[in-house]
């Protein structure tokens, strides 16, 4: 059973950035395909960036420019690295692990970070 463990959220103000980290304490996760999620309240959970384990990376075109996800291996650790970030950003993020390639699709994903919030202010 893979746990993750979600951090670095936080209030940054619109035009500001934020960096999210996940990790899977004692687990490899390195032939796992990662993704990043976020919700805000009333509306569906939307996947912002997907990293497959050969770290080709999928965002949707409300993130693309200004999102960025990565992963390190050795530090078994993906990372959202969140620039020029708007009030419309502002939600609940997940990361998100599976054996299989789920892009964007989060209903696919087996494994759950617990969440973090990111507030923006305009």
């Amino acid at each position: 059973h893979v746990q993750l463990v979600e951090s670095g959220g936080g209030s940054v103000q619109a035009g500001g950035s934020l960096r999210l980290s996940c990790a899977a304490p004692g687990y490899s996760f390195d032939h796992y395909c990662m993704g990043w999620f976020r919700q805000a309240p009333g509306k569906e959970r939307e996947g912002v960036a997907g990293i497959n384990s050969r770290y080709i990376t999928d965002y949707p075109n409300s993130v693309k420019g200004r999102f960025t996800s990565s992963r390190d291996s050795v530090k078994n650790t993906v990372y959202l690295q969140m620039d020029s970030l708007k009030p419309e950003d502002m939600a609940k993020y997940y990361c998100a692990a599976d054996e299989l390639n789920h892009g964007l699709a989060w209903r696919g994903y087996t494994y759950w970070s617990q969440g973090t919030q990111v507030t923006v202010s305009s």
